[in-house]
């Protein structure tokens, strides 16, 4: 079991920035990527960016250039720096981590970003 809790969101006007963290316990050596989704009401999940193991990265289009994701495996944590943010960047942000041979999906409990003047 990995057991996943963020922090870092809120309220920000647009062109700002925000820092996520998503802490990670637990079975955390079975851990094969990590990443965060977004949702908004009405709308699914969608991914926003993911890291590997190995550190390589993949984003959303429509984030590419404005968010970084990175990981500090001492720490078991991964972050999303949001620069240069929009109003449709706002949703709730979740934790996501993919762990072991089956790559079962662990959630964190979500953390909401709203970008607004």
């Amino acid at each position: 079991q990995v057991q996943l809790v963020e922090s870092g969101g809120g309220l920000v006007q647009p062109g700002g920035s925000l820092r996520l963290s998503c802490a990670a316990s637990g079975s955390v050596f079975s851990i094969n990527a990590m990443g965060w989704y977004r949702q908004t009401p009405g709308k699914g999940r969608g991914l926003v960016a993911i890291i590997n193991s190995d550190g390589r990265t993949n984003y959303a289009d429509s984030v590419k250039g404005r968010f970084t994701i990175s990981r500090d495996n001492a720490k078991n944590t991964v972050y999303l720096r949001m620069n240069r943010l929009k109003p449709e960047d706002t949703a709730l942000y979740y934790c996501n981590a993919r762990a072991g041979v089956a790559l079962v999906n662990y959630w964190g409990q979500g953390t909401q970003v709203t970008v607004s003047s």
